[in-house]
């Protein structure tokens, strides 16, 4: 049975949802990342996928791009997933931080911290 499936939020484009019931605590997602060293940073700010990255490394001095769901997740002060950098896997894995109903969104604070309120580079809609 599927876990996580993509929809139209009706607000901001596509989401990603849960497909069935998840429970606290539970792994939803281990996202395969492509690893972006510090020296090609300035290229991938040229790009789309400037909007998408993920800092990484031992001291967050590269970036990296979330393959799966992992770069699809919508941001949300309140949210319901928190994520992890996987460095001996080469992932992102994502846990969830509260019980998620069948086909509520799923998000996650970009900020990293679930608690971090800080300002984003736009306008959060939450």
């Amino acid at each position: 049975m599927e876990t996580l499936c993509i929809k139209d939020t009706g607000k901001y484009g596509r989401g990603v949802y849960a497909a069935r019931t998840i429970k606290t605590g539970e792994l939803i997602e281990v996202s395969p990342v492509l690893i972006v060293l510090k020296s090609e940073w300035k290229y991938l700010k040229e790009t789309i996928l400037f909007d998408y990255c993920f800092t990484w490394g031992e001291n967050y001095e590269h970036t990296a791009i979330a393959l799966g769901y992992g770069s699809l997740f919508n941001h949300s002060y309140t949210p319901n997933v928190r994520f992890e950098n996987n460095l001996d896997n080469q992932s992102i894995d994502f846990f969830a931080i509260d019980d998620i109903g069948d086909g509520e969104e799923i998000t996650i604070n970009y900020n990293e911290d679930a608690e971090d309120k800080s300002p984003l580079w736009f306008d959060v809609i939450d």
